[in-house]
């Protein structure tokens, strides 16, 4: 399988992120700005079925609650685990892939849910891709990529992050019943 291309700088700002989070450090908040309401950025996710499979009858009011903060860092979107902000890289939101943006979203409001109910977002007792909460959230986005019928291929190069060796990101597969074998050459977010 061909290798993607890195930019040596997002990796290094991608793992300080996981750093941060995983040391919760107080200072985090600090690289990013100020908390908007998450509903003037992201508009109609209340209406959406994956987000009340998530949240249920409390969508609206937890949508309505929920702040974004914008960080200049490298990266995509994370969930704070001191607050439970949603965290979005400013340059990913202007320049990534719509699709990639739509269920990445997916993804971080089963972390938001996650760290509402007290869960440990980043036990560091697994490795990512064998965190019961990464699973939980990479399965919520491939029901979503899967409704919008998105092929096995596609949804695997979905899965691709520059932080899973290809070992991992097929063992993160098989687990989430995505067919790695009909993987292409496509590069994520490029």
């Amino acid at each position: 399988m061909e290798a993607w291309a890195i930019d040596w700088r997002e990796l290094l700002m991608t793992t300080a992120l996981h750093t941060v989070r995983t040391l919760r450090l107080d200072r985090f908040p600090r690289i990013t700005g100020p908390a908007h309401p998450f509903n003037d950025y992201f508009k109609g996710f209340d209406k959406v079925e994956a987000v009340h499979r998530i949240f249920g009858e409390k969508t609206e009011q937890v949508l309505r609650d929920l702040k974004v903060e914008f960080t200049w860092a490298g990266g995509y979107m994370g969930v704070n685990s001191t607050n439970g902000h949603l965290m979005v890289s400013s340059k990913y939101l202007n320049k990534g892939d719509r699709a990639d943006i739509y269920l990445d979203v997916i993804h971080e409001l089963v972390h938001v849910k996650q760290f509402m109910e007290g869960k440990e977002l980043f036990d560091s007792h697994y490795s990512y891709t064998e965190r019961p909460t990464e699973i939980e959230a990479y399965r919520h986005a491939v029901e979503e990529a899967r409704r919008l019928g998105w092929s096995d291929a596609k949804i695997f190069n979905y899965l691709k992050t520059e932080w899973m060796s290809e070992k991992e990101l097929e063992r993160l597969a098989s687990t989430v019943n995505v067919n790695c074998r009909q993987s292409q050459n496509i590069q994520k977010h490029a």
